[in-house]
């Protein structure tokens, strides 16, 4: 069964990314949710000193996780089995929804209800299962508004951060049978609320997310702010959690540090409303649960980032989407113009492990390179370097020992080719050289005023009229 991926190619970006800077109301409402979360950000970390600590706390657990994953996904495994949870292993999108509707299938299952999970938004999850003739059906307020309106999410914290309050109103007055138009925001939550407890109550199955694998005691870690995760998890007779291979840690000591940083660097709160910490299904002296937990653990791409040493610092992150939040090119173009699943930042640096750099290339080339992602990461994922490697990687020659991932070698082309072995050579030969530098200065009125991407938002570049070597001949003659 082959999911409906929907990922909108590459050559897309630029046409996408132009529609939102036109459109000045986005723009704003963009400006002002960022500036929003930057200052409830701060507001959380206001001693210097014990942020950078914690920081490098979190930066380090994450770093010794990673470097035993192997380990510790195996220990991971045999305690979650150990506790009656059933561990499956899905090498990519399709193996993993193909599990899940196994599993749906042999419980003659027709209805899912899902609390927030980025990875089931990465292998498009709910339209596997529509195609399949199972309903999935969202839970958590913002994915189920970007769901109703049959779009994809637009930040990985806050799905529906595009949305103003009365394109929420039209949606539910359009969509929802008896709703009447209304932008009092207490009566839409109420709204949303009264349908999806209905939901709950009909649904065969819940499917979550996890934001940590606790390996020594085989725990499932989530949290969450509205409550329909724990519901999503206790009232369906079937839970099926799904999650990356990378989010295991070794020790429960090493979970409280880690949602720590995740709360207040994602929506500014000092801890987040729910902290769910689930180990296996309902025993026979319990009163509520589901009968049965089974984990689904995905690759989708992961292993090809661990195997790189630099790479590999990718799957440190903990999607607090604070990257997002500071990134100047993501405050002014939005979500939905990257056209992948992960946005911004970090969507830039693991999307090409996913999807594949031939899929993905310009996303690296979407940045300024100021530095405030990795000033603000949480675990300290060097993004600025890791964006240059595969702007490198991108514009590698096939075949050379720079070419390491797959898609390398996809933004290069034959003209660009050219230019760069004309000025190795110009460059390696010093008459040349200066040969050039003098032909370039006095021909500057040659120049041409349109140089591509350059002059869109810049004056054309053009020579001195004279050389730093013709400057420096000239001052030392005037000294004489």
């Amino acid at each position: 069964m082959s999911p409906v991926i929907r990922i909108h190619p590459a050559e897309d970006f630029k046409e996408r990314s132009r529609s939102v800077l036109n459109d000045p109301g986005q723009r704003k409402n963009f400006r002002g949710a960022m500036d929003f979360l930057q200052a409830k950000r701060s507001a959380q970390f206001p001693d210097h000193d014990e942020r950078e600590s914690l920081r490098d706390l979190g930066a380090h657990i994450r770093r010794y996780s990673l470097a035993h994953l192997p380990q510790l996904l195996e220990q991971l495994e045999a305690n979650l089995t150990a506790n009656g949870v059933q561990v499956h292993w899905a090498q990519n999108g399709e193996e993993a929804n193909a599990i899940a509707l196994g599993i749906a299938r042999r419980a003659d299952a027709k209805r899912i209800i899902k609390g927030k999970s980025m990875v089931s938004e990465e292998i498009e999850f709910n339209h596997a299962m529509e195609a399949a003739g199972v309903e999935a059906f969202e839970s958590d307020m913002g994915e189920y508004i970007v769901q109703l309106a049959d779009e994809k999410p637009s930040h990985i914290i806050m799905p529906a951060i595009h949305k103003t309050k009365q394109e929420i109103a039209k949606l539910f007055a359009e969509k929802i049978p008896g709703v009447d138009y209304t932008e009092d925001v207490d009566a839409l939550i109420q709204i949303g609320r009264q349908v999806l407890r209905r939901k709950f109550a009909q649904a065969d199955i819940g499917l979550s997310g996890v934001n940590f694998c606790i390996a020594e005691t085989g725990t499932l870690c989530l949290v969450e702010n509205e409550g329909n995760g724990r519901m999503c998890t206790t009232v369906p007779r079937i839970h099926i959690a799904m999650t990356g291979i990378e989010k295991v840690v070794q020790k429960l000591e090493h979970v409280p540090p880690l949602l720590s940083l995740l709360t207040r660097s994602a929506t500014g709160q000092s801890i987040t409303t729910y902290v769910n910490l689930i180990s296996g299904p309902r025993k026979p002296d319990e009163k509520d649960g589901p009968e049965e937990v089974h984990l689904i653990l995905l690759d989708n791409g992961r292993t090809q980032a661990y195997a790189d040493e630099q790479l590999r610092a990718t799957l440190q992150c903990i999607r607090c989407g604070a990257c997002m939040n500071h990134c100047p090119v993501y405050a002014r173009i939005g979500g939905h113009a990257y056209g992948t699943t992960y946005l911004g930042p970090i969507g830039a640096i693991i999307s090409p492990h996913m999807l594949g750099l031939e899929s993905t290339y310009p996303l690296a080339f979407a940045s300024t390179l100021c530095g405030a992602c990795g000033e603000v990461c949480p675990v300290k994922i060097p993004i600025p370097d890791l964006l240059v490697r595969l702007r490198n990687e991108a514009q590698a020659r096939p075949g050379s020992s720079e070419a390491t991932l797959r898609g390398s070698g996809t933004a290069r082309t034959v003209l660009i080719s050219l230019i760069w072995r004309f000025w190795s050579l110009i460059y390696s030969r010093l008459g040349m050289y200066r040969l050039t530098s003098w032909f370039m200065s006095r021909g500057r009125a040659l120049s041409p005023t349109e140089q591509g991407a350059w002059t869109r938002s810049r004056t054309p570049l053009i020579p001195a009229p004279k050389r730093l070597r013709d400057l420096l001949r000239e001052r030392k003659q005037r000294v004489r």
